[in-house]
């Protein structure tokens, strides 16, 4: 059996498979704190004999395999999870192989290998929900440097129309403190779905995303753009998002057509789960 972690900050979903990934069971519950979560973990997980793992956690994580702190959860937000030996947590329960990365990053392979990125060599797979964070897959491999990319703090210029003042506490009005679902509530007292299709806001919401699409493409020069989350569950917001993208970039550098190139996930909201299912068979294989 394979087992897969997608450790979100608002939930953990978890989920066992055969050698050809078809999903045996799957149970997500409430990220509370570590101990109450990983006791659930545990209560999931020791029914099955398990080859390896593949964890995708939310972040900041530590991802130098020679750092003290390697699988720590690092410096989060998320209360209680700082500093939290979670890849440390799983080994002394389960003495398996574990590929230890990002969620977002988890979702771009499984994107990548699964998804809507399959005929590309390389994908861009970023996910607006509570948070924003972004994964990159190139031939197959995560893009990493000293750590894990954290795509959602890059900064944006603040729309003509926006007197929000941010909702990052580390830098107030970049991307993910403009543009989050956690923006939105602060914004309005209500989530994004609650909010109608014809509001001014999702014009701001558009270019801020367009903004940051530019950048990746300007940076990254992805062959695909995947947008996940919750917020992105607005169907009318990804045409304009296209729509506000082609315009700032006005044909500086080439894309594909913005209907192929900036696109919503293949795996819809399994894209997570999927990857970390993936990334347990790489680990289990040595690569």
């Amino acid at each position: 059996m394979l087992g897969a972690i997608e450790a979100g900050g608002t939930k953990f979903v978890c989920a066992v498979a055969d050698e050809d990934f078809n999903i045996i069971d799957r149970v997500s519950f409430p990220t509370t704190i570590p101990s109450e979560t990983c006791s659930n973990v545990f209560q999931f997980f020791d029914q099955y004999e398990l080859k390896s793992m593949g964890i995708g956690s939310f972040g900041p994580i530590e991802v130098d395999i020679n750092s003290s702190k390697y699988g720590f959860v690092t410096d989060t937000p998320k209360k209680y999870w700082s500093n939290f030996d979670f890849l440390g947590t799983m080994k002394k329960r389960y003495n398996i192989p574990i590929f230890w990365t990002t969620d977002v990053n988890a979702a771009a392979y499984g994107e990548k290998i699964r998804g809507a990125a399959i005929n590309s060599k390389s994908c861009l797979y970023l996910t607006v929900g509570t948070g924003i964070g972004g994964g990159m897959i190139i031939n197959d491999q995560i893009l990493e440097g000293f750590s894990h990319p954290e795509m959602g703090h890059i900064l944006v210029r603040k729309h003509e129309s926006d007197l929000f003042v941010g909702a990052c506490p580390f830098h107030k009005d970049c991307l993910e403190g403009m543009a989050s679902g956690k923006a939105i509530e602060e914004r309005f007292n209500k989530k994004g779905n609650e909010l109608s299709e014809s509001d001014s806001f999702w014009e701001i919401e558009a270019n801020y995303m367009a903004q940051a699409l530019m950048s990746y493409t300007l940076t990254l020069r992805p062959e695909i753009i995947i947008l996940g989350g919750g917020v992105m569950a607005q169907d009318h917001l990804l045409h304009s998002i296209r729509s506000q993208f082609e315009k700032l970039l006005n044909r500086y550098v080439y894309t594909p057509q913005l209907t192929s190139y900036i696109v919503s996930p293949g795996l819809k909201g399994d894209a997570g789960i999927v990857g970390a299912l993936l990334l347990a068979e790489k680990v289990k294989q040595g690569k």
